[in-house]
């Protein structure tokens, strides 16, 4: 039963959320969301989707504000939004809020970055709004999940334009009213089908998220009058997108169980259910010395979205291939590692990866957590090993250290920067509350021209 205006009251935690209410640990964690999404915007800029997505919009981009991360090109903040949030995606390398699937930093970081380089914005205010995204992306999330991913909606996009928008509505400063409308102007363009998983247009969902949360923002700004209720509403969001929905979990705790502390970061290149698959395949070559001709079969139980998401036997494409938990399981086999070098164009059709993932077979577990998995590998003479990863490298109780995530964005920052400023990418996104422009960020994260 609804007892809360929920638009209402996540507009009144918007626009009365202070900085210096924000916890220590809250604002580590936020730096940490921003280093990691920085690093895979760097090194996905030059993706063939994001080159065939600036084909299609460049001529139609207005004046160059905002920069395009991992490139020497600015433009408009909307589309520097639209093609940062799909470089934020590209890699799958991105940011997660596990209970909910959320990636909340690429809908909502490219629309605070491009509007920091529109109008000034400091550090803290900054890393504020991307706090602010995250927690009522996630917050609603958490009140519709695990049904409105089921029916067939990607949450990163559907949720996350609203996080863009509330994190935008706080960097201009819109009151309860226009906070209100922007949320619902945000809702009524929510999108993202999970049929275009393994396709360039997957990544339309974070980079639509963050534009159009941005746009919602302003939109509420200029008297755009919108829905006081667009998200519980009987023609809202929520009823519309999901058969289930727990009101309380959209608002409760607000300021005070901080969503933005559940964020996670991959340390494999595909998506975050695969990874307990994943690591327990890495764990048992590194312990056993397993090679992959050795191998007759590797079974895998795994938690049933991972299935959902990920159950692809033969993909044809590297972007197939890092939402295959049989070719990803293969990989770690094979590689002892799943990143973006094991996973690129080139390595698809590894003769020894595709027949060793013809070998995988994966099967659904309701006991098993998101972040847990059974593997047990047999070999050709008979001897079977077996492991049960109880939280997957990564996850929350098992997580990447600063030191992972900075080797981590060096990996995929380095061809682009160069070490040295890749490193000074890293310092500045650590220490953003100390900025006295949160544009630096953006700056930094620039290629040489």
């Amino acid at each position: 039963m609804l007892r809360l205006p929920v638009t209402a009251t996540l507009a009144e935690f918007v626009v009365g959320a202070r900085f210096e209410d924000l916890p220590g640990e809250v604002r580590r964690e936020a730096a940490r969301t921003l280093v990691n999404w920085v690093g895979g915007c760097v090194g996905g800029a030059s993706h063939e989707a994001l080159g065939t997505m600036w084909r299609a919009v460049g001529p139609f981009a207005g004046a160059p504000e905002a920069t395009v991360l991992g490139g020497a090109r600015r433009t408009d903040p909307l589309t520097a939004a639209l093609l940062n949030g799909a470089g934020g995606a590209v890699l799958d390398f991105d940011d997660t809020h596990l209970r909910t699937v959320i990636h909340p930093a690429s809908p909502i970081a490219p629309a605070v970055l491009a509007l920091s380089q529109h109008m000034p914005v400091n550090g803290a205010a900054f890393l504020h709004a991307l706090v602010i995204g995250i927690e009522v992306a996630c917050k609603i999330g958490n009140g519709i999940s695990p049904d409105h991913y089921r029916h067939g909606w990607h949450i990163t996009g559907t949720c996350g334009v609203i996080g863009a928008a509330a994190a935008c509505a706080k960097l201009l400063g819109l009151d309860r009213q226009q906070t209100r409308w922007a949320l619902s102007a945000a809702a009524t363009q929510a999108a993202g089908l999970r049929e275009m998983f393994g396709g360039m247009a997957r990544i339309l969902h974070a980079g639509r998220a963050a534009q159009n949360g941005l746009a919602s923002a302003l939109f509420a700004r200029e008297g755009l009058v919108s829905s006081d209720a667009g998200i519980e509403a009987e023609a809202g969001f929520a009823k519309v997108m999901s058969r289930r929905h727990d009101w309380d979990r959209m608002t409760d705790g607000l300021g005070e169980r901080w969503e933005t502390l559940e964020n996670t970061y991959k340390p494999f290149a595909t998506g975050i259910v695969a990874h307990p698959a994943i690591d327990g395949c890495i764990r048992l070559r590194r312990a056993h010395g397993l090679a992959a001709d050795e191998i007759a079969r590797i079974a895998v139980a795994v938690n049933p979205i991972a299935l959902m998401l990920t159950d692809n036997p033969e993909p044809t494409t590297a972007l197939e291939a890092r939402l295959s938990i049989q070719h990803v399981c293969a990989t770690g086999i094979v590689h002892g590692a799943a990143g973006i070098a094991e996973l690129d164009d080139a390595a698809i059709g590894q003769t020894d990866t595709v027949a060793l993932r013809g070998r995988v077979e994966a099967r659904p577990d309701d006991d098993l957590e998101r972040d847990q998995a059974r593997v047990r590998i047999e070999s050709h003479d008979g001897r079977t090993f077996e492991t049960f990863v109880e939280h997957a490298y990564g996850s929350l109780e098992n997580p990447m250290t600063d030191a992972d995530l900075d080797a981590k964005v060096h990996t995929l920052a380095d061809p682009v920067l160069g070490p040295d400023r890749a490193d000074r990418l890293i310092t500045i996104c650590r220490s953003v509350v100390e900025l006295p422009s949160a544009a630096t960020v953006a700056e930094a994260a620039e290629a040489p021209g």
